[in-house]
């Protein structure tokens, strides 16, 4: 759901068709609604994500509800004169394709903001490109810590760059999260660590571990795989002499539900749990078993009454992609620029000299989205601290468990 802001914008827009148009105005559409005022250009929205590989599905996922912001933006006139367009450049999950992205985007003319990206570690090499051009990025999925507060962000956190902010919540909330329901709930006390090595696995290991402890678990080994590794005899190897009631990952889905397969196949039956990363309907059909565990950034879309007009909206665009994890972010994120662009504008005309300005009034942003509440802290940091457990039932992910972690 829109901001208030915007959803005003929508209305005026209902009752007083004339008040978007202009003398010299394409003539009204087939829907009677008269066009909007584009006298003034067109301003970019670009977004950052993997559209290709492994991950490309939950990043055109983003790419989607990006466009779809932009177009109810267009149709609701919500910019004065401008015409918006969305500008998706893919990343591949790799850093050097995301800096590569950030460049060609931080010199396209009339860019405005940048929703990006899905990978902490692609966004580490985004970061200072945008912001040393001064270029607001808003986040669908980070979830790095030191991304926002610094490497030394659990005893000494600084703000690193003012353009960057994020609408999905952190790591050291999400693996604590994880922790309280494995060792409370399931009661798994023994546990095994393997991650991928990458600034995002090994954040949430490490977050994971410090509750679990704890919390009275043992953390039997620590153990590292290769982010492109398909055969885990190794690392499974190194695992069964501790008999670990529990493996905690630290990664994405398409190493995770092979590692999970292959777990059960040497005897080693008990749940793999994860972050968001491996929160994918891939991990199901991809060798991830019943009972395997995932948290997730936010509730369950279906369960928010604030989501079902975007989740209508997004299905009637005909989209071959879901909604994914990260789609009602990336929706947020969007209306965020798109809104705070509204706000900055006015009824003057865009300039770079206004990109400040922009950073500035979303430090400032409050509204209704549709993952809730959209605001952010003094780091750019969501304050929308709400997190799921989904477990594999009968094939499915099913939620089991949604709050608001408190320490």
């Amino acid at each position: 759901m829109p901001d208030l802001r915007r959803l005003a914008a929508v209305l005026a827009a209902a009752l007083l068709l004339g008040s978007c148009t202009s003398e010299g105005d394409d003539a009204p559409d087939g829907n009677d609604r008269a066009a909007c005022d584009t006298s003034k250009g067109t301003l970019i929205v670009g977004v950052i994500a993997p559209l290709s590989g492994e991950l490309g599905e939950q990043g055109k996922g983003i790419a989607n509800a990006t466009s779809l912001a932009v177009d109810q933006a267009n149709e609701s006139c919500a910019v004065d004169g401008y015409r918006l367009v969305a500008q998706p450049e893919d990343d591949g999950m790799n850093p050097d394709l995301g800096a590569q992205a950030a460049t060609k985007l931080a010199s396209t003319e009339n860019l405005a903001g940048v929703v990006s990206t899905l990978n902490s570690s692609v966004s580490a090499r985004v970061q200072p490109i945008l912001d040393s051009a001064g270029i607001l990025q808003v986040s669908p999925a980070n979830t790095a810590d030191s991304l926002s507060r610094g490497e030394n962000f659990r005893t000494d956190p600084k703000r690193r760059f003012e353009t960057y902010f994020r609408t999905c919540t952190v790591d050291s909330l999400q693996g604590p999260f994880a922790a309280n329901y494995l060792v409370e709930k399931l009661e798994e006390t023994r546990i095994a660590i393997v991650t991928d090595g990458l600034k995002y696995g090994e954040g949430l290991a490490d977050s994971f571990t410090e509750r679990a402890e704890e919390k009275g678990a043992t953390i039997v080994t620590r153990q590292r795989i290769d982010g492109n590794a398909t055969d885990f005899t190794k690392v499974i190897d190194a695992l069964k002499p501790f008999e670990p009631d529990a493996v905690y990952f630290g990664g994405q889905f398409p190493q995770a539900a092979p590692l999970s397969e292959q777990l059960a196949a040497a005897g080693l039956t008990g749940p793999v749990m994860g972050g968001d990363g491996i929160y994918h309907d891939a991990y199901l059909s991809a060798g991830g078993k019943e009972g395997d565990l995932a948290t997730s950034v936010g509730a369950p879309t279906e369960d928010l009454e604030s989501a079902q007009e975007f989740a209508s909206a997004y299905e009637a665009k005909g989209y071959p992609e879901g909604i994914g994890a990260y789609g009602a972010f990336a929706y947020d994120a969007a209306n965020v620029i798109i809104d705070s662009l509204a706000t900055t504008i006015g009824d003057g005309e865009w300039s770079p000299s206004m990109r400040e300005d922009l950073v500035a009034t979303v430090g400032e942003y409050e509204g209704d989205g549709a993952t809730g509440k959209v605001a952010f802290d003094e780091y750019g940091d969501s304050t929308n601290h709400v997190l799921t457990v989904y477990e594999v039932r009968d094939g499915k992910w099913v939620a089991v468990e949604t709050g608001e972690y408190i320490d």
